[in-house]
């Protein structure tokens, strides 16, 4: 309650977005659940306030890192941080590197390109801060990365969920065994394969290494870890000593239950500089809060299981593109995977594109009914002519 108050104090007279949202006077709450009276804050909202130069906080001269969104959903945004801003950064992303089991002496391969996107960034220095040896992995080949991952004797690799696959496909076709590197643990980000078992799975079994989930935003904060050396099936926990994580129903609209598909909101706590407070993520989970164990963290099971904009309704049946993976990672024969949304008169569609070396697509076709409840059009593409990404993999092409 101290930060949240104090966290009010800082943003609202100096950010012009939130003085119009919380008025002049800064609100101090007694609850935590008097949080929920105040207004939420959307993408767009934040958008238009970091173009209008009244999100930030602080003079422009204490900024010391630059980032920006992805814009995989639209515009780039500029989100930078101050110097301490940056160093909460890295106090969120100690419980990831605890869960990984992560340790002093370790040396961690980083396979990602360095643009400005914040998670590389921050993985990297909070690897170093614990006092592991990073090895920038970019501007590099695949086959330049495999080959350093030998030479440095790198025992972590950090990587989105397909490029570990990719990589572990890379190494086949030129004879390398991925499983006989050294790699113990594999921590995955930006796709929510991490916290699907059968991408896991996938993984863990091609790198013969622990599979380690994390979970952030770049105008968020690095807000959850992997929590498999507790729970079964695998998930995520919200980091609650840095962030306050509230659940709005889809169905009703009003806090979630226990197990009920919602909407994840986000206060950050530490992050004064470029404060977000009841920030719409967009991401769908469905939060469990356990009542006892080595860890009370809100858990999220399968971690974010999709986004609001992604879910697509065809013929009554809630279609998420982490359900799709989830049946279609289980397939051997199948290496890449798309999904097509199409208008076909009045009713949507779904089509999934794979690269199937069986070429058997009606028994993919069969499987995805088997599991889903869902009759969809399967399509047969070349092998490797579906886009591998070493960033966030964009699965979902909506031609509606």
């Amino acid at each position: 309650m101290r930060r949240l108050n104090a966290l009010l104090v800082a943003a609202v007279p100096a950010s012009g977005l939130y003085r119009r949202k919380l008025g002049t006077a800064p609100p101090q709450l007694k609850r935590i659940a008097e949080l929920g009276s105040l207004p939420t804050t959307n993408k767009d909202e934040l958008v238009a306030a970091a173009a209008g130069g009244e999100w930030l906080t602080r003079p422009p001269q204490e900024y010391v890192r630059f980032h920006q969104t992805s814009g995989t959903r639209g515009a780039p945004v500029a989100v930078p941080d101050t110097a301490d801003d940056w160093r909460w950064w890295m106090q969120a992303w100690r419980h990831t590197l605890d869960a990984a089991q992560i340790a002093p002496g370790d040396r961690a391969m980083l396979a990602f390109s360095f643009g400005p996107f914040v998670g590389f960034w921050s993985a990297f220095d909070a690897l170093v801060n614990r006092g592991v040896q990073a090895i920038p992995g970019g501007g590099m080949t695949s086959a330049s990365r495999l080959d350093l991952i030998e030479r440095a004797g790198a025992n972590r690799l950090f990587c989105t969920p397909s490029y570990a696959l990719h990589l572990a496909d890379e190494g086949a076709k030129r004879g390398v065994d991925v499983a006989a590197l050294p790699i113990e643990t594999v921590v995955v980000a930006g796709e929510p394969g991490g916290s699907l078992p059968a991408t896991r799975e996938r993984i863990a079994t091609a790198w013969a290494a622990r599979v380690v989930d994390h979970a952030g935003a770049t105008e968020v904060g690095p807000w959850g870890f992997g929590d498999d050396l507790w729970n079964d099936p695998p998930g995520l926990r919200v980091i609650e000593s840095e962030f306050i994580a509230e659940f709005i129903s889809v169905e009703t609209g009003q806090p979630a239950s226990s197990g009920e598909l919602a909407e994840m909101v986000l206060t950050n706590l530490g992050r004064i500089g470029a404060p977000v407070i009841r920030y719409r993520t967009g991401d769908l989970v469905r939060p469990e809060w356990p009542p006892d164990g080595p860890c009370r963290f809100v858990r999220l099971p399968g971690g974010v299981v999709g986004r609001a904009d992604d879910m697509l309704v065809v013929r009554g049946v809630n279609v998420f593109p982490s359900s799709i993976e989830e049946v279609l990672r289980r397939l051997p024969q199948v290496d890449e995977w798309r999904l097509v949304a199409e208008r076909r008169g009045s009713m949507d569609e779904l089509v999934v594109e794979v690269e199937d070396r069986s070429g058997d697509l009606p028994s993919v076709s069969d499987e995805i009914q088997l599991r889903l409840g869902l009759r969809v059009e399967v399509r047969g593409v070349e092998c490797g002519s579906l886009p591998r990404s070493e960033h966030k993999s964009r699965r979902l092409v909506d031609n509606r």
